[in-house]
């Protein structure tokens, strides 16, 4: 016999927790995040396919998770994640200001890193 999942009650909506301050929210109040090749990258739309983890859209969490490295024990992924893309995406939609710690800067072998 073939054990079917349960349904959700009316009027509930799916809770996710946030990879960096680890508090549960409401699934449309975080953002997905999805592991493409060696990168994190937005998925807003919740369409990518792929393990996925959640995150507030706010720098204070991205920063969180960062130093935590929560990102590739979340998207379960062996070896670091670039973070340049969701960096990004995080300060165009905050308005991060120049001088603030997603800043990216070159390392001795040209690759772009997130300064910390």
């Amino acid at each position: 016999m073939i054990a079917r999942a349960k349904l959700p009650e009316p009027g509930k909506k799916p809770l996710r927790s946030c990879v960096g301050c680890k508090e549960r929210s409401v699934k449309s109040s975080l953002l997905r995040l999805v592991a493409v090749r060696d990168g994190i990258v937005p998925d807003p739309q919740a369409r990518q396919p792929g393990r996925g983890a959640y995150l507030h859209p706010s720098l204070a969490c991205f920063e969180l998770a960062q130093r935590r490295r929560a990102f590739s024990r979340a998207l379960r992924v062996s070896g670091s994640l670039s973070a340049a893309p969701l960096a990004s995406y995080l300060s165009e939609r905050n308005g991060a200001r120049p001088g603030s710690t997603l800043d990216m800067t070159e390392n001795l072998y040209g690759k772009q890193v997130e300064k910390l």
